[in-house]
């Protein structure tokens, strides 16, 4: 998460979708930058209303507006899957290592607690609730020069994004039930995403 002060904007960092390369290319600018551990530096959107706005909006006398990005949901699945087959993981209870990605999708569908594709979603992140969500803007990750945009002309710079902590390849294969069934589950984030388009 990265909080730039005088200009009274919050970036969320939605997991799987560049937070790490967003970071390290802004960092310097940003007033306050959270990128450990995760479960601050990924902050959900709700957990930030609840907590950490209330208290930035008493300390500068007015609302920060918050900004995230989000990936087509199958593919943001597909990333955490190819993530989690690295090596230094391999002998982990999340590692998906020699998990085909049909293999790793239904797991996600069985929701087994500390399972390898226990990973929540993108709607919660972002706290979905009746097709809105409570963040000012979202972006799509696949659209990301719109949001590289929206960052230089907010903080009037030029922003070159590296690629960092890229997730392997892998071929993203599903049969067609297992993708309906995916789908039915991810309805609301699915839903919300095409509303971005």
């Amino acid at each position: 998460m990265l909080i730039f002060w005088k200009e009274r904007l919050v970036l969320l960092a939605t997991p799987k979708t560049g937070s790490t390369s967003i970071e390290t290319a802004l960092e310097q600018m940003a007033h306050v930058a959270i990128r450990r551990p995760p479960e601050l530096k990924h902050l959900s959107a709700p957990a930030y209303h609840d907590h950490m706005g209330p208290m930035l909006e008493h300390a500068a006398g007015e609302r920060f507006t918050t900004v995230a990005l989000m990936r087509d949901p199958i593919d943001w699945l597909g990333s955490w899957w190819r993530y989690r087959q690295r090596d230094d993981i391999r002998d982990m209870p999340r590692s998906t290592a020699g998990m085909s990605f049909e293999e790793a999708v239904l797991s996600h569908l069985d929701d087994r607690a500390g399972g390898p594709m226990n990973v929540g979603s993108q709607g919660q992140f972002l706290g979905l609730r009746g097709g809105h969500a409570p963040v000012d803007q979202v972006f799509r990750y696949e659209e990301i020069d719109r949001f590289v945009h929206f960052l230089e002309d907010r903080l009037g710079c030029e922003l070159i994004l590296p690629r960092l902590n890229v997730s392997p390849k892998g071929k993203m294969d599903l049969s067609d039930a297992t993708v309906a069934r995916l789908k039915a589950k991810l309805a609301r984030d699915c839903d919300y995403y095409a509303t971005l388009a």
